[in-house]
This record gives structure tokens, C-alpha cells and sequence, in this order.
């Protein structure tokens, strides 16, 4: 995580002050259960609440001797809390702490990504409708294919990152589930309702069966959706960079006053923006392998996952979050332009009508393959030439023998490429 590319609230929830407090409410809240139990007394219980604190730097100061994490806590806790902090951590193990505030870390992080992803979809449905009849050429290889609208291109995205929050919405509801099994998650030394009670008053499920650790396909899945999004977020990204390319220029990133485009070249005006989210979705790509490799540990744990998932976690959903804010900002502001839109769709001379042309021909009685043969023809030498298709068309006497030239206008008529766009786009945001 570096401040260029992070946000502060998305930042907050990979602090060690949060960490440490969701690890204090962990303990306290067992404490709670233990002490319903019978286990510990229940002034304990409320004396861990009462005078519960921790301080990160003297946590660093522990640890630096004692070499692990959760003990330098509990010292440093029970540093605060005093003498009935001997009832703390009873029967649980370090897992049991670092997985279940994982889970709520990630959970936090899901949530404002979710939030994120609203704001992209209402950007995205805004601008769709905003461009529901804006013709342009639809391109196949990148090369000049048959007539779509802009609209159906933001429609299209829309449809995307739908899919992608639905992804996140059940990585989410995975991901949210609460181990306080003890060693090796047998419960031998503390109560399974020790662990609904926790699971309860975090907002978490009860992990059906942990070993020690919770599996960790869930943490798998949860990064593989981010994954998903991400590269959802370079399609558009790079949608964008070749339609702002200056022989295309049918649409380009909002380019605002004093801002400059070359240190050399007081002309230039890039698509950095979009370049940008390319080499971030990159980044939050490069946690899946990890994520999933993490999967196969040793028996009931080892500890090869827990270096991964510290770095990946921070990492892959701040750098998502700031991307889908940025993406957002992107297509909010994005200029269009509609006359370049057509202007480029005519520099063909009309082939983009060739298969209706192609479906006439077959319709009048010609063969597929004679028909094929006789569009083409004509096709070859507008590229070749730059003629006009359908003074083309109309000049053949082979295909004025099966079509008129009156037949042949109809087919150029690009209202028939758009005549189910309505709906398209009622599937899309019914």
C-alpha cells in the first residue's frame, strides 16, 4: 500500500489499531461466554471490558522478545487489565484470534467495495441510457464489424460489474465465519458456544468444521472475485484507451483545465487514467495464485498462508478500492463524441451493411456461397479502392439481377442494426 494509490477509509481497516481492537473484542466477548458458562467469574469477564486496553507500541516492544504476535497482545493487555487477565484466551488458540479478525477485516473491506461498486453501476446506467441511440461502429479483431450504440457499450459493463457485486456479495457472505475451536479445532478445551457467541456479536457465521485454522478455499474465493473485478475493470480501461487514440478519438478522459499531458509535448493529452487502472488490475490479479495455493496446508495448520494473506489482504483490496473510485470518476466524466463516431463508421464506404447485403441476396434466391462471393467481390475493392459499396453493389449485374436498387437502399438503412436496443437494455436493468 503506498498514498498515491490508497484511500483512507479502505486504509483504517488494515491499521494496527483496528486490528488490535477487533482482537480485544474477540477476547472480551469469549470472556463473556466463558463466564455464562461457569468457566471464569463473571466480575472477570467484566473487569476485561472495563479496563481492557492496548497500546501498538508497547505490543511492538513485546513482540520483538517474544517473537509472536497474539502473546505480545495478551501481555500488553494484561498489563492493563491486571490480575483477572489469567481468565483471557481460556482454552483458545492464537488461530482462533488472527481468523476470525481476518474474517471481520475482510468483511469491512467488502463492504466499502460494495459501496464502491454502487457508485460505478449508477455512473455506468447514467451514461448508458445517456448514449442508448449513439451510433458507432461495433469492431471485431479492432477491426470495422457492424453498427452497436454506445449506450449497448455501457450496458454491457454494467452487466459485468452486476455480475462481479453479485460474485462479491457470496465471497463476502464466505468469508464471514468465526473459528474458536482451540488447538487443532477440536473444542476439547473450550465450549462451541463460546464461538456462537462470538460469531453472534461479530456479525459472523459459525465455521461448521475449522482444524485449526478456517479453510482456506473461502479466502480463495473471496480474492478470486476480486480478481474477477479487476479484470473487469481493465476491460473497460482498455475499451477507453484505444477509443481516445488520436486516429479514433470517439471518445477520450476528461482532460481538466492546467492539467498536462507531456513533459516534451505541451499537445498531448494520454489516457493515463485508464493506463493506470490497467497496471492496478494487475496488482490486485497477483493475489489469486497466492490465495489460492494457500489452500493445502500441512494437516490441521501451518503457517506458509499467514505472511501471504498479510500482504495480500491490505494490498488487493485497497489498491480495488481506489481503482473502482477512480473507473467511477473516469466514466462519470468521460467525454463522448458522436460525430466522430459516425465519421468513422462511414470511412468504409458502407460495408458494414455487407451481411445484410449477403442475407438479401440468399433471400432473392441466390446461394449462400454465390452470394458470399458476390458481396465480397464488390467488398474487396472498396477496401482496395475506396469505391462506394453501394455504387458498387448497384453497378454488378449479377447482384441488380436478384436485387433492385431500391431493395439495395433499404439494406443501408442503420436503424436496422439498432432496433432491439430497448431491448437489450430492459434485460439488463430490469
Amino acid at each position: 500500500m503506498i498514498p498515491r494509490y490508497s484511500r483512507p477509509k479502505m486504509t483504517e481497516i488494515w491499521e494496527p489499531e483496528n486490528k488490535f481492537r477487533i482482537w480485544f473484542e474477540i477476547e472480551a466477548h469469549a470472556c463473556d461466554a466463558q463466564a455464562d458458562l461457569g468457566v471464569i467469574p463473571k466480575d472477570a469477564a467484566e473487569t476485561v471490558w472495563e479496563k481492557g486496553a492496548f497500546e501498538v507500541a508497547r505490543i511492538d516492544e513485546i513482540e520483538r522478545e517474544t517473537k509472536h504476535d497474539v502473546i505480545a497482545f495478551l501481555t500488553n493487555l494484561a498489563e492493563n487489565v491486571g490480575p483477572e487477565a489469567r481468565f483471557v484466551h481460556q482454552g483458545m488458540t492464537s488461530s482462533d484470534v488472527l481468523d476470525t479478525c481476518l474474517a471481520v477485516q475482510l468483511t469491512q473491506a467488502a463492504d466499502i467495495l460494495l459501496e464502491d461498486m454502487d457508485g460505478l453501476l449508477e455512473a455506468l446506467k447514467r451514461r448508458a441510457l445517456e448514449h442508448k441511440d449513439t451510433v458507432c461502429v461495433g469492431r471485431s479483431h479492432g477491426i470495422h464489424a457492424e453498427p452497436v450504440t454506445f449506450g449497448l457499450k455501457m450496458a454491457q459493463a454494467y452487466a459485468e460489474f452486476d455480475r462481479g457485486r453479485e460474485r462479491l456479495v457470496q465471497a463476502r457472505r464466505e468469508i464471514a465465519t468465526c473459528a474458536i475451536s482451540g488447538a487443532v479445532g477440536t473444542f476439547a478445551n473450550i465450549d462451541p458456544r463460546v464461538e456462537e457467541h462470538v460469531a453472534k456479536k461479530l456479525g459472523l457465521e459459525v465455521e461448521p468444521i475449522s482444524t485449526q485454522v478456517i479453510p482456506r478455499d473461502r479466502h480463495a474465493a473471496f480474492f478470486a472475485a476480486l480478481g474477477l473485478i479487476a479484470s473487469s475493470i481493465e476491460r473497460v480501461a482498455v475499451e477507453i484507451r484505444h477509443l481516445q487514440r488520436t486516429e479514433v478519438l470517439e471518445a477520450e478522459e476528461y482532460f481538466s483545465p492546467g492539467q498536462k499531458g507531456s513533459s516534451a509535448m505541451p499537445h498531448k493529452r494520454n489516457p493515463i487514467l485508464t493506463e493506470n487502472l490497467t497496471g492496478l488490475a494487475r496488482l490486485v490479479r497477483m493475489a489469486v495464485t497466492p490465495a489460492m495455493e494457500n489452500v493445502a496446508l500441512w494437516h490441521e495448520r501451518d503457517i506458509s498462508h499467514s505472511s501471504v494473506e498479510r500482504m495480500i489482504g491490505p494490498d488487493a483490496t485497497v489498491t480495488l478500492d481506489f481503482a473502482l473510485a477512480r473507473l467511477t470518476g473516469v466514466i462519470d466524466k468521460l467525454v463522448v463524441y458522436p460525430q466522430r463516431m459516425l465519421d468513422n463508421m462511414n470511412k468504409l464506404g458502407g460495408l458494414i451493411h455487407s451481411q445484410r447485403v449477403l442475407l438479401a441476396l440468399t433471400q432473392a434466391g441466390v446461394s449462400r456461397e454465390d452470394a458470399y462471393r458476390l458481396v465480397q467481390r464488390n467488398a474487396m475493392k472498396v477496401w482496395e479502392e475506396g469505391a462506394d459499396f453501394l455504387a458498387l453493389l448497384k453497378g454488378d449485374d449479377e447482384v441488380s439481377s436478384a436485387l433492385s436498387d431500391e431493395a439495395l437502399e433499404v439494406l443501408f438503412d442503420l436503424s436496422y442494426h439498432t432496433k432491439h436496443v430497448d431491448t437489450i437494455f430492459r434485460r439488463v436493468f430490469s
